[in-house]
């Protein structure tokens, strides 16, 4: 019988998933055994329009409660590509410094919506344009920024994520993993993506979902082949952040809403598949 190596991975989650109020995210996330938050929104305001006031009120109750940040959530790049270049460069100045004063290098970002009609073809150049913009940004600050493959974005395809990262060809730009969003986008994310992208992956984001309506499920209960993923990350040597993200109770632009129970529900179903594969979790 072959023995696998053990793995450790360090648990986080989008804490504006349980509740607006930020102590009440980070007791839950500490009662679910994360160490870590991923940080979206604070009191019901989006993390790229927190004043300093807040910011430094935030970073006390999570330091009070023990719970550092993974990475801050932005919505940087999940715009239409019409906008002007310089005001998402502008946003992402703003939330380096929320990054910076909540101490993490992470930032999550998008690579931009196109109207109604437009190719993805249409619209590569002005996408590699802005994300080159902000990946000079964040070379300059020190920080790194993850690309989610949120789907109707140009980067929601195995193929244009992986267009971005070599064309952009840079340090400071990464995958953040997300396997349910390749599923709504009707791609069977380890069979189709894993092999490609692997050597860009720098986060994992957890939900799965449900090929056949797109509905996002907990880890291992839809078609995301979230045990293949998992397997293939722990044997791969994989030692980074897997960060919940349920959306089980609600959906929407900017993000989504689980609710206590409902987020402790995801929160074991990924805790169930990790352990059968011999991860551990902090």
């Amino acid at each position: 019988m072959t023995q696998t190596a053990a793995a450790t991975w360090t648990l986080s989650g989008f804490g504006d998933e349980i509740d607006p109020d930020p102590a009440v995210q980070a007791a839950v996330l500490l009662a679910l055994g994360a160490s870590h938050i991923e940080v979206r929104s604070a009191w019901g305001t989006n993390v790229v329009d927190l004043d300093e006031v807040q910011t430094a009120k935030l970073k006390d109750i999570l330091d009070g409660a023990g719970l550092k940040v993974s990475a801050v959530a932005s919505p940087i790049g999940k715009v239409d590509i019409s906008l002007p270049a310089a005001d998402e460069v502008a946003r992402l100045r703003r939330i380096i410094e929320v990054a910076k004063a909540l101490d993490t290098t992470y930032i999550r970002i998008f690579s931009f919506f196109r109207s109604a009609g437009q190719t993805p073809e249409e619209i590569r150049d002005a996408v590699m344009e802005r994300m080159t913009l902000l990946a000079a940004e964040a070379e300059r600050a020190g920080v790194v920024l993850l690309h989610e493959n949120e789907k109707d974005i140009y980067g929601d395809t195995p193929e244009r994520v992986l267009d971005l990262m070599e064309t952009v060809n840079s340090p400071a730009l990464r995958a953040a993993w997300d396997n349910a969003n390749f599923v709504q986008v009707g791609v069977k994310p380890f069979t189709d993506a894993y092999a490609q992208l692997r050597p860009y992956l720098e986060y994992l984001q957890v939900k799965d979902a449900i090929a056949g309506s797109g509905e996002v499920v907990p880890a291992g209960r839809g078609d995301g082949e979230l045990e293949e993923t998992l397997t293939a990350l722990r044997n791969d040597g994989y030692t980074g952040f897997a960060s919940l993200e349920p959306h089980l109770a609600a959906q929407h632009e900017l993000g989504g809403f689980s609710g206590p129970q409902a987020f402790g529900e995801a929160a074991r179903a990924f805790a169930e598949l990790t352990g059968r594969i011999g991860v551990s979790l902090r």
